[in-house]
């Protein structure tokens, strides 16, 4: 039987949060979170494929989708994401929760275990933010400039920020929405795109928001972060998540990618650095100086330093692998969930 989803509002000590939601929200609820760009209508297929004993809750980070959005402090790094869900939680009467979180999602489920262990019953990193951020860092988080050129709000099109303000639904421009999900979110491959365009279309666009500020630097490719929005706060300038088995090691984790992914991978087409590396971005001054950012590798590194984690490689799928395939995904999260309770009976 198809699960019925209400969206409403729920007003936290911090703001208005819109949220999408199943069940009865209960000490077994999963809660997901959307990544940049995104908002909860993505995990709405996930919603409705939970088991019937697990509630399920998707909210609209700020930014994105409905509900208040204050503007993001960028050196907090993703801590306005991460205390907007934690006061959402608390609003809910949810002591404890399963958290799924993706793409710059799963950078702020990530930070959140950090800081709060103690609210993470499981952790699913989808195609995460690594855990030194976004572009601009060696394998150790070394950053390759000392000002973390390259990353941030200036890392983005203009023409793409233009074709959102306008509404752009269609084809006809390269830097349209629907262009970006088609050769980023699913390269080479036929999905129902609708919902992801519809979703981009809904982003807060400005300093504040998305992209973000943007500072000149000395350093190659000449731009460095601001210190407001959104690409700004996942710059490893001001964010990290690397300490995660130093405080949450009690906390296991099901880190799920695809093997088509080419936004979050050691040679992301995102990536300032790899860009340089293939020619798009001029004046690339080496892989000595600059190199591509090995996302996968530091995600890797500090997920065997935090011990229990099982890493699923979806064959076939880019950057939304529970999209493309939505009743394997819903069952990998399922088993995590049961394993967590038959480990605590």
């Amino acid at each position: 039987m198809t699960r019925g989803i209400e969206s409403r509002y729920v007003d936290t000590r911090r703001r208005r949060t819109h949220v999408r939601a199943v069940g009865e929200p209960s000490g077994e609820t999963v809660v997901f979170v959307h990544g940049n760009l995104s908002e909860s209508t993505v995990w709405c297929e996930q919603l409705r494929l939970l088991p019937p004993h697990l509630g399920g809750v998707a909210a609209d980070l700020r930014g994105f989708g409905d509900g208040d959005a204050p503007p993001i402090d960028a050196t907090r790094g993703l801590g306005d994401h991460r205390d907007d869900l934690v006061a959402l939680l608390d609003a809910l009467g949810l002591d404890r929760v399963h958290l799924v979180g993706h793409s710059m999602g799963g950078g702020v489920v990530a930070d959140l275990a950090t800081h709060h262990p103690e609210r993470v019953a499981t952790l699913t990193l989808v195609t995460p933010l690594a855990p030194h951020g976004f572009g601009g860092t060696d394998l150790d988080g070394r950053p390759y400039a000392p000002d973390l050129a390259g990353t941030g709000g200036g890392a983005v099109n203009p023409r793409f920020v233009e074709r959102i303000l306008l509404g752009d639904e269609g084809d006809e421009d390269p830097a349209a929405p629907r262009n970006v999900v088609r050769a980023l979110y699913f390269p080479g491959q036929t999905v129902d795109e609708d919902v992801h365009v519809a979703a981009m279309l809904r982003t807060r666009i400005g300093d504040d928001h998305y992209p973000g500020d943007s500072v000149p630097s000395p350093h190659w490719p000449g731009f460095a972060p601001g210190t407001r929005g959104v690409l700004n706060s996942m710059s490893a300038k001001y964010f990290s998540w690397a300490r995660l088995a130093e405080t949450a090691s009690h906390v296991p984790v099901l880190w799920v990618r695809g093997d088509l992914d080419v936004i979050v991978s050691d040679t992301s087409m995102s990536d300032v650095g790899q860009l340089g590396r293939v020619g798009a971005v001029p004046g690339w001054p080496g892989s000595d100086v600059f190199d591509a950012q090995p996302m996968i590798a530091q995600t890797r590194r500090v997920l065997d330093a935090h011990g229990d984690y099982r890493e699923v490689v979806m064959s076939g799928t880019g950057h939304f692998p529970y999209a493309q395939r939505p009743t394997e995904f819903a069952s990998l999260v399922s088993e995590h969930v049961a394993r967590f309770y038959a480990d605590h009976r």
